[in-house]
């Protein structure tokens, strides 16, 4: 357990997402090195299982979190995830563009996935844990602002 705001004790969401995204790395690092010849797919392949089961984990552990910002967790995944889709998609696009097919094409697909979901994951939660939970904020409703440190008076 690592902790947030507040003192609040959280999931390991941190390690285990950039665990995750070594794991994605690796494999891709792998395959590429074989390029422009065949790559063994098996460690590829390993390494993919392993990242989606660490993510997996990671999503798990933190939905099992009740006074965490979710509001503010889902409106910054929310729109790292649109940017991140947007990334594998044109990513993705060039593999097809390159003639990339057969298995491949497949595990290089899943590696994308799995990195367009776990930055996200790890932006979102890197964000929302330093922010007051649902029992601080009464509710998930963001505090209210104080003082401006510019000006001094009310923000």
């Amino acid at each position: 357990m690592v902790t947030g705001g507040a003192g609040r004790r959280l999931p390991p969401v941190t390690p285990l997402a950039l665990t995750a995204l070594t794991l994605v790395v690796v494999g891709g690092i792998y395959l590429a090195a074989h390029l422009p010849r065949p790559a063994p797919l098996g460690p590829a392949v390993a390494a993919l299982a392993a990242a989606a089961a660490v993510l997996l984990a990671a999503a798990a552990a933190l939905a099992r979190v009740r006074d965490f910002a979710w509001r503010t967790f889902f409106v910054v995944g929310g729109w790292a995830l649109a940017a991140y889709l947007v990334i594998a998609g044109m990513l993705e696009f060039v593999f097809v563009l390159d003639h990339t097919r057969g298995g491949l094409l497949a595990v290089l697909t899943l590696m994308l996935a799995v990195y367009a979901v776990n930055v996200p994951l790890l932006l979102a939660f890197s964000v929302a844990r330093y922010q007051p939970g649902r029992a601080a904020a009464g509710g998930d409703a963001p505090p209210a602002p104080e003082a401006s440190p510019v000006t001094g008076g009310s923000a």
